[in-house]
């Protein structure tokens, strides 16, 4: 019988999502005939997996550590097979300033963006462009942590007194921040598998501005619709887009990428990518499964059989 390590928990601020996330790996593992062990990652994680002895690890660690590569390093090291992208491709899509700067250089259409270290507002008087930046960028602006997931320590700017507010929020978060123009429009997200495209969700918070942390893993906060109401160019477009990214950064196994439609112009363009989407009961790789034709079970099995085969693209 094949062991499977599900890596959950771990210390970040995302440690209660991937718990949910590992939870139902596990579950989903087990009806499929694998010998599983939850591992919560904590300081012995190396020696754990050492009495382990997985023949495959199933990544479920959100947030720092189990997103930014450190992670998928280890377990090259220990030579155990592990699900999801490899070391460097986590590296660029856990850092959203890299992300950008790869996007942009590349062509590909993303919202335009500032981004400032604690360090340079402190030392460097950064503070003091800021009246440069809000009037290239215009309101509302989004102003968000460099690094994380789930939506944490993400504000809107509706106005310049706003954004020192906002900057103390993303602070808390991470040491560097984004300021982003804000797309007014339609959330959408394009889940990929083994370097196919799912179809697009577009996800519709109730009674909320933002979709947000509470809105993300709330139960009724969001309504999801899946496949979204497209037109099959804006489907296509999506998908395509989607791709662009992840053949960019260099993903494998699983990843989803997040984009928005613009509401007066139609544009399409992509916020991030995230290497480790969760796999909660809210979450959306689950629902473009579905839509497709995979069932929850079927989707972890596929990404585990992934793992084993050694695929990269």
């Amino acid at each position: 019988m094949t062991r499977v390590a599900v890596l959950k928990g771990g210390r970040s601020l995302e440690r209660q999502v991937s718990l949910r996330s590992g939870g139902r790996v596990e579950d989903a593992l087990e009806r499929l005939g694998y010998d599983v062990v939850g591992i919560d990652v904590r300081g012995d994680l190396v020696r754990e997996l050492k009495v382990v002895e997985p023949a495959v690890a199933f990544v479920a660690l959100h947030g720092r550590e189990g997103e930014d590569g450190t992670l998928q390093e280890l377990l090259e090291l220990l030579g155990i097979p592990y699900t999801g992208s490899g070391p460097s491709a986590c590296a660029r899509c856990w850092d959203k300033v890299l992300a950008k700067h790869l996007m942009r250089d590349a062509g590909l259409p993303t919202p335009d963006f500032y981004a400032f270290s604690e360090a340079a507002f402190r030392e460097l008087g950064a503070a003091d462009a800021l009246p440069a930046i809000e009037d290239r960028l215009e309101f509302p602006i989004v102003v968000k942590p460099a690094r994380g997931g789930s939506s944490l320590g993400i504000k809107f700017a509706s106005s310049a007194a706003q954004v020192p507010s906002a900057l103390i929020a993303a602070f808390s978060y991470d040491r560097k921040v984004v300021l982003e123009r804000h797309v007014e429009g339609r959330d959408l997200a394009v889940s990929i598998v083994a370097g196919e495209a799912l179809p697009v969700v577009e996800a519709v918070p109730n009674d909320e501005d933002f979709y947000d942390f509470e809105a993300r893993y709330e139960i009724g906060r969001t309504t999801f619709v899946c496949p979204a109401e497209l037109s099959a160019a804006d489907t296509a477009r999506a998908q395509e887009l989607a791709l662009d990214v992840w053949r960019l950064f260099g993903c494998r196994g699983v990843a989803r990428i997040d984009l928005m439609r613009d509401a007066a112009s139609g544009e399409l363009t992509v916020l991030e990518a995230n290497s480790v989407p969760g796999l909660t009961d809210t979450s959306l790789l689950p629902q473009a499964a579905d839509a497709a034709g995979v069932g929850f079970d079927a989707l972890i099995g596929r990404l585990v059989e992934l793992a084993l085969e050694g695929v990269t693209a």
